[in-house]
């Protein structure tokens, strides 16, 4: 945002990122990396207490890789997280393992995030032990509870991952992240991988877990039927960079970014007779090796192109998409436009230049 404030901070935000940047580098043989990819390049985010945030986009956009960069286990290129008032990026030694039992995540997948050689008894318990949260011998009490509070019976304490379902194993998952009693939580994609009947269950699991404990929780998702049903705002991520944030509500009815009014037109509607509604972007997202200059979506912009037919030569530019020319606004592939709010909702940010 031009004013250097996050969307919707306030003095109950939890999490503040600003201005994120994740590259990583691309190298031929031994040489020094002359290219980078731009996974995250120059994210904004404000999570409140108690509150869920979806974080949403197609894949590829980066959503995966702000969850991870905030947990550090991927370093970050620029930018500041600050969890609870403490900079996350500069912490080292005891002080980072003290935050890492303050937010935890859970992965997309469930079969490949749990260890197969260890018993659900020492997946649960392994936070317990490192974060010293109870003694040795009240472990196995405590891992029998939290595995009975995500709708498990403490009996399968001696089982394998291999011996359960796709949606046992994502309980598995979440009881190991409340072990260590966090307070907020990634929620990396957590039921893209199950079926269609479990999903509710989770879902529903994680609403009751957030009302009892008071979590708060990042919500990665490709599913805008989900995130509707589960976030309280939402933010839309395209090639790496927030483009719109709003309360869930008014963003599903009153979307103000072209590319959040493509991906939601493409959600499946119950009345047939609105598919016609769609709005079917030209191309494929641009690599973030090598991204577009000006607004990264400008490409793919159906409003960029429609603009251009309603302006004189001097505010068009021709670009090649597709192989064929197309006429852009000239300021959307020159300026880079900023997360900013509506001018009457501040609660309510977009980055297009083309709507004030």
């Amino acid at each position: 945002m031009n004013n250097g404030t996050m969307p919707n901070e306030s003095n109950d935000t939890i999490l503040t990122v600003a201005g994120l940047k994740t590259y990583f580098p691309v190298r031929r043989g031994f040489g020094a990396a002359k290219r980078f990819v731009r996974a995250v390049d120059g994210v904004d985010l404000a999570v409140r207490r108690g509150r869920t945030l979806g974080l949403v986009g197609e894949s590829g956009s980066g959503k995966t890789t702000v969850g991870r960069t905030i947990l550090r286990l991927i370093p970050a290129a620029a930018g500041t997280v600050s969890f609870a008032g403490q900079d996350v990026l500069s912490l080292a030694g005891k002080s980072l393992r003290d935050l890492r039992r303050r937010i935890q995540i859970i992965f997309q997948d469930p079969v490949g995030s749990l260890n197969p050689r260890m018993t659900v008894g020492d997946i649960v318990g392994e936070p317990l032990k490192v974060h010293r949260i109870v003694p040795r011998r009240q472990r196995r009490q405590r891992v029998g509870q939290l595995l009975e509070r995500v709708g498990l019976s403490a009996a399968y304490i001696r089982r394998y991952p291999h011996e359960f379902s796709g949606g046992q194993r994502q309980r598995i998952g979440i009881a190991r992240a409340l072990a260590s009693e966090p307070d907020f939580i990634i929620c990396d994609e957590p039921v893209s991988a199950l079926d269609v009947s479990i999903q509710a269950q989770i879902l529903n699991l994680l609403s009751d877990l957030q009302d009892e404990l008071g979590l708060s929780y990042l919500f990665i998702a490709h599913n805008l039927a989900v995130v509707e049903h589960f976030a309280d705002e939402v933010a839309v991520m395209y090639l790496g960079r927030i483009v719109e944030q709003a309360p869930r509500d008014q963003l599903y009815a009153q979307p103000t970014h072209p590319y959040t009014e493509s991906l939601l037109s493409a959600v499946p509607r119950p009345e047939p007779s609105r598919s016609s509604d769609r709005i079917r972007l030209t191309g494929e997202m641009p690599s973030p090796i090598s991204p577009p200059t000006g607004c990264p979506f400008h490409p793919r912009c159906p409003l960029t192109r429609a603009k251009a037919t309603e302006m004189d030569a001097s505010q068009r530019r021709t670009i090649l998409s597709d192989s064929q020319p197309v006429q852009v606004v000239a300021r959307c592939t020159t300026e880079t436009p900023t997360l900013r709010p509506l001018p009457n909702d501040p609660g309510h940010c977009h980055a297009c230049g083309l709507r004030q």
